[in-house]
């Protein structure tokens, strides 16, 4: 996390907001704006309130992964710890989000639809998704380092890198994956219910 904020800082410290702009500046704001419009496609209209939180998740899973090139390097999301605490600021995240956007009393009827039955079923849903995301990750991101350190013990280092390699794909698409879950649940929660229009009564002449 040190490292992330170093980094970010000395990235934008010479940014402008005026005409003219830096090549480097340019390609940091197209990627942004890339982000922006995957989080508007999964269904939030406000991809600029949400990139803060939705992209520093993606940062920290991908810097993860790309460290992985390290020698004796152990990813944090190769441990269960880490991959559950990303997914309860996921859960945390759900709901403060979906208050923020629908207020206390509507975001609390959403458990309760179409039926109060449906209580117990979705409180369970937010818990076990939640579960879903630390295990995903911690698995596929395990798994990678596991084969890895197999192969290093029993082939020599032309597999081994090729699996690195491999390892540094599966760990952008997972942090992709991980994102994009966070937005679709977070747009689930922000979702404001709007009620259908009476349709109007026509005059029928006899």
């Amino acid at each position: 996390m040190f490292v992330l904020a170093v980094g970010a800082k000395l990235i934008t410290r010479n940014f402008s907001t005026g005409l003219k702009r830096s090549r480097w500046q340019n390609l940091v704001e197209i990627v942004v704006t890339v982000i922006e419009t995957q989080i508007e496609e999964v269904g939030l209209s406000q991809p600029r309130k949400y990139l803060g939180f939705l992209g520093t998740l993606f940062l920290f899973v991908a810097a993860a992964s790309l460290c992985t090139v390290l020698p004796g390097y152990e990813p944090p999301t190769g441990s269960l710890s880490t991959t559950a605490a990303l997914a309860l600021c996921v859960f945390v995240a759900v709901p403060l989000f979906g208050i923020e956007e629908q207020g206390v009393g509507n975001y609390l009827k959403s458990y309760m639809e179409p039926t109060f039955i449906m209580l117990p079923f979705n409180l369970i849903s937010e818990i076990s998704r939640t579960l879903a995301l630390a295990v995903r990750l911690f698995g596929n991101m395990m798994s990678g380092a596991m084969i890895i350190a197999i192969l290093l013990s029993i082939t020599p280092f032309i597999f081994p890198i090729v699996m690195t390699l491999l390892g540094l794909l599966t760990g952008m698409v997972q942090a992709y994956i991980f994102g994009i879950l966070a937005a679709v649940y977070i747009a689930a929660a922000t979702r404001v219910r709007k009620s259908k229009p009476e349709p109007k009564a026509q005059n029928i002449e006899a």
